[in-house]
């Protein structure tokens, strides 16, 4: 089965789109904030991470580049989600090492689209 982490502070949205993504079949394991979101990440190893960009303790941001940094968890497929979906946020978030990049409120049919195609990319199903 399919892991993903969501990196999430805001608990409407965690539950809603961890929810969500049960329904469509995959495991979803949540973290609170950036600190804890690399923590699992290096523990569990999902197959795809979805990261809030804004969030407490480490921003999205500085956790993507910590995922990058280190080998255990440098592969592992990173979507960007944020509520700021102004010129030049996707950009940052390619930078930072992010895979893709969505805007919330999430369009669930588009999202689940990169997770299919980011995981076709890296051979998980």
């Amino acid at each position: 089965m399919t892991t993903l982490l969501l990196v999430e502070d805001n608990e409407l949205n965690r539950d809603m789109l961890s929810r969500r993504l049960e329904k469509r079949g995959y495991t979803v394991q949540v973290a609170l904030d950036g600190a804890e979101g690399v923590a699992k990440a290096k523990q569990d190893r999902p197959d795809l991470i979805l990261m809030d960009m804004s969030l407490p303790v480490l921003d999205g941001w500085e956790a993507t580049r910590a995922l990058r940094a280190d080998p255990t968890t440098q592969a592992i497929p990173v979507i960007a989600l944020t509520a700021h979906a102004m010129d030049g946020e996707r950009s940052r978030a390619l930078e930072a090492g992010c895979d893709d990049f969505d805007t919330k409120p999430v369009d669930l049919p588009r999202l689940l689209e990169k997770i299919s195609r980011l995981l076709a990319s890296r051979g998980a199903s």
